[in-house]
């Protein structure tokens, strides 16, 4: 069943059940996604909605961690039930040692030998993990690893 379809029986699922949380991020989410067609002209891929689904994660991840130095901890654990219902449609997020393993991997296979190879590495790798991890972890893991190479 593709992600929009799903997306879409949830909404109605949550507005059976008075979700008010749940049925205002799936509609949020569906939004988005609408307004992206409209810009492209053409029906998302279930990769492309994961992508736009994926930003959306991280723009909650963000927002916690400014609520959070605000002190302002109940729009935080609102931004926080939020990501959660987001993680729910995302493919099964990679491990640390998971992700460590890919990146060794695509960084013998470009040939990288220090952090001057950084962003041919993540233009490589991005593809095989997007969705699947966080970009800052993939990067945090891939500066170390160059790091390691040169030094």
């Amino acid at each position: 069943m593709p992600i929009k379809t799903k997306l879409n029986d949830d909404l109605k699922d949550a507005m059976r059940n008075r979700d008010v949380v749940r049925r205002s991020t799936l509609r949020l989410a569906l939004s988005e996604i609408h307004n992206q067609e409209i810009a492209n002209q053409k029906d998302l891929t279930d990769d492309d909605v994961i992508q736009l689904l994926g930003r959306q994660a991280q723009q909650r991840r963000d927002s916690i961690e400014a609520f959070e130095k605000g002190d302002r901890q109940e729009l935080a654990d609102k931004e926080k039930v939020e990501l959660e219902i987001i993680l729910g449609y995302l493919p099964q997020q990679l491990t640390h040692e998971e992700i460590t393993d890919i990146v060794r991997e695509v960084v013998e296979a470009s040939g990288a030998s220090g952090p001057e190879d950084m962003g041919r590495v993540m233009g490589q790798l991005m593809p095989r993990v997007r969705g699947k991890a966080e970009g800052r972890v993939v990067s945090t893991i891939v500066n170390e690893m160059l790091k390691g190479l040169a030094g």
